[in-house]
C-alpha cells in the first residue's frame, strides 16, 4: 500500500507536522512519500492507495491557493476507495479555527473513505503526539481493514 502526504506550509508548521506523520508511519513500516504539493504529480494521485493532506488555512478560513489544484482533483478523479486524512495546523484566534481542514475534511467525506482528521494548534508540540499517533493509526487501520478483505 503507497501511502502519500501532500502538504503546504507558509510559516514552517504545518511542514512540521507532516514530517511528524511521515516519521509515524515510517514507525509502522509503512511506504510513505511526503510531498510539497508544489512537488507532487496530481495526475498521479489515483496511483496511491492512501493520500494525507497536510494544509494551514488562509484568510478567513479558506484553502491556500497552492492547495486548490490537488483539491480539485479529489473532486474530479475517481478516488473514492481511496484512504484518506486531512490535517493542518492553525490559531484558534481566528473564527474559523483550521478552516482549509474542515474544507478538505467535508470534500474528502465525500470523494473518498475518509479515515481521520487532525488540527493542531499553531505547531506541533510534546501533548500533541498521541493525537498523532491516533490519527496515524486510525488510517493504518483502515489500510489493514483493507487488506484483510483483498480489495
Amino acid at each position: 500500500m503507497k501511502i502519500a502526504i501532500v502538504y503546504a506550509s507558509k510559516t514552517g508548521n504545518t511542514e512540521e507536522l507532516a514530517y511528524l506523520l511521515w516519521s509515524l508511519f515510517l514507525q509502522k513500516n509503512r511506504d510513505t512519500a511526503l510531498f510539497r504539493v508544489d512537488q507532487f504529480p496530481v495526475w498521479e494521485l489515483a496511483g496511491f492507495d492512501a493520500v494525507v493532506v497536510g494544509t494551514y488555512t488562509w484568510g478567513n478560513g479558506e484553502i491556500p491557493y497552492e492547495m486548490m489544484e490537488l483539491y480539485r482533483a479529489f473532486e474530479t478523479l475517481e478516488v473514492s476507495s481511496m484512504i484518506t486524512g486531512a490535517a493542518g495546523t492553525g490559531d484558534s484566534g481566528y473564527p474559523r479555527y483550521c478552516g482549509a481542514v474542515d474544507e478538505f475534511r467535508d470534500m474528502l467525506y465525500v470523494q473518498t473513505n475518509l479515515a481521520a482528521t487532525l488540527k493542531i494548534e499553531v505547531i506541533p508540540q510534546a501533548k500533541d503526539l498521541e493525537r498523532c499517533k491516533k490519527f496515524v493509526d486510525a488510517i493504518v487501520q483502515r489500510i489493514n481493514q483493507r487488506i484483510a478483505l483483498g480489495s
